[in-house]
């Protein structure tokens, strides 16, 4: 096992996950050390981050191109969201060698398998997963992620990849980083099929606040953007006392989190879709992911 950093002692408090989690491989271990950040440690944090990561994938012309054509987002955005959260969250929270996580790979390998997508579009995607969570937390969460959470992170989503027989996967954390980071600069630009897609994307994550004003709810979605996906996707730059506040709400919320005790129960997203949907949802049934 390499040696890992020790826990920053400005951690706000150290749960009982966190010590497991040091006591861990983070390669041979990752699957125990996803689960338990996905569900006791950030489960709110993760849910943010990686919607935030499939956001960005669809300032990509190539990935916006091709959802744009399959209409999903025009006739039915929550159910494409829900669809993908739940194979998402199967993966993360029953193992990618579960005869669940099997499945969920199966499905969305099939669904994917109707378009042609280029295998660096795929990588990108994989990228964001890996990245996404990461950069949410030492932004926002209640603590950064260490490095034995971070190498899992990166370990978990390599393995998911070569099952969904994604080709020339970087080898190292740091190999991967770099192609996120090339990749964004080389590929994002704005496009029609972006916009589209963007504003379908932001409207649906408005619709579930009904008694928010809209443009301040908009507003705060453009917060949590850099400039090249607001460039990307044609939305305007929020005012800087509404990014200010949009963070310093998250920074409160984090400061809060860290004085709360450890969660006792997992956080499942299937489990909550499950109850929303009904036991006889299958991952076979869902649409475009």
């Amino acid at each position: 096992m390499r040696t890992l950093e020790p826990v920053s002692s400005d951690l706000m408090r150290e749960s009982q996950y966190l010590r497991e989690i040091m006591g861990l491989d983070p390669v041979t271990d990752h699957n125990r050390i996803v689960y338990l950040d996905t569900c006791f440690e950030f489960p709110w944090d993760t849910t943010r981050a990686l919607e935030l990561a499939l956001f960005r994938t669809f300032a990509v012309p190539s990935v916006a191109a091709v959802l744009d054509a399959s209409g999903e987002f025009d006739r039915a955005a929550q159910k494409r969201y829900d669809d993908t959260d739940l194979i998402l969250s199967t993966i993360v929270e029953a193992g990618y060698d579960s005869d669940d996580g099997k499945r969920a790979i199966r499905q969305m390998n099939r669904i994917h398998g109707r378009f042609e997508i280029a295998n660096e579009d795929f990588l990108y995607v994989l990228s964001s997963f890996v990245f996404e969570p990461i950069r949410w937390n030492a932004r926002f969460g209640w603590r950064p992620l260490v490095e034995a959470e971070r190498l899992a992170t990166f370990q978990f989503w390599f393995e998911v990849g070569r099952r969904m027989a994604i080709k020339e996967i970087p080898a190292t954390y740091e190999e991967l980083q770099r192609f996120n980071q090339e990749y964004e600069r080389a590929n994002f630009r704005p496009t029609e099929e972006a916009r589209r897609v963007g504003l379908a994307t932001r409207d649906m994550f408005l619709a579930w606040f009904p008694g928010l004003p809209k443009r301040f709810g908009a507003q705060a979605i453009y917060a949590l953007m850099d400039e090249p996906l607001l460039a990307a996707f044609g939305f305007p730059r929020p005012p800087r006392p509404v990014r200010a506040a949009v963070e310093a709400s998250l920074r409160t919320r984090a400061r809060a989190v860290a004085l709360l005790p450890p969660r006792r129960n997992p956080r499942l997203r299937t489990r909550r879709k499950t109850r929303s949907y009904g036991q006889d949802w299958q991952l076979e049934e869902l649409g475009p992911a």
